[in-house]
């Protein structure tokens, strides 16, 4: 009996947990502007606010100056792909940078030599930026 007692809080917990997490961030994937791969974004931008006009692929450039300005913090680091053997992608790093009072948006950052990068790839919207993880 004492088996089926917790057998049956760690489904009620996992249900409870489970259905809180579905809620919260509402995370969707997004094609891209050219179509060749998808992106996410995480929340709801505000409607007419400049994060609801920004678009998955879309250069840094193209994206400062739709938002008029320079990321407030940003920092780079290692995706999982940069250990690939033989991995040519654009996405071998990745540029994170946060607009204050709007959200993060992580950028790819190049291949393994450098090159490339730069395409928008995920957009999260988090007016209190505790989105932003250096």
């Amino acid at each position: 009996m004492r088996n089926w007692g917790m057998g049956a809080a760690l489904a009620l917990a996992t249900l409870v947990g489970g259905t809180a997490a579905a809620n919260d961030g509402q995370t969707r994937e997004v094609q891209s502007k050219d179509g060749t791969f998808t992106g996410e974004i995480v929340g709801t931008p505000a409607e007419g606010s400049k994060f609801a006009q920004l678009e998955i692929g879309m250069s840094m450039q193209d994206v400062q100056e739709l938002l008029d300005r320079a990321p407030d913090r940003f920092h780079t680091y290692e995706s999982g792909k940069r250990w690939i053997p033989f991995y040519f992608g654009n996405d071998a790093t990745r540029l994170q940078a946060l607009f204050r009072g709007e959200g993060c948006l992580i950028f790819t950052g190049g291949n393994v030599w450098g090159g490339g990068g730069s395409e928008l790839i995920q957009i999260e919207v988090d007016p209190e930026g505790g989105c932003y993880q250096p």
